[in-house]
């Protein structure tokens, strides 16, 4: 699995934009996090916190399958009698006020 964070601070933003988590250029506004972990849970790689980096881990591939024994989602967990994923296509408001219900 890997997990790509952001990490970004406020001058990477234009001087227009104002944020309340500091106005200095050096201000970390999403702390980043990413991560390698393999098919089995052991983190490979991360969580970086500390700015930008690429990380890099040698892979298993063989864990691929053992992987599966424990969360095979396409597989036998798979329950297309239980679970149904509904997408609405219609346009929605993004923003909906509700009073005193």
């Amino acid at each position: 699995m890997l997990t790509a964070c952001q990490f970004v601070r406020k001058g990477d933003f234009p001087d227009t934009v104002r944020v309340s988590l500091g106005d200095s250029p050096e201000s970390v506004l999403m702390r980043g996090g990413s991560a390698i972990v393999s098919p089995l849970g052991k983190l490979l790689a991360g969580p970086h916190f500390d700015g930008e980096t690429i990380l890099t881990a040698t892979l298993d591939l063989g864990e691929i399958g053992r992987g599966k024994f424990d969360f095979d989602v396409v597989g036998h967990y798979s329950r297309p009698d239980v679970f149904q994923l509904t997408v609405n296509e219609a346009p929605m408001r993004a923003v909906v006020a509700r009073t005193g219900e």
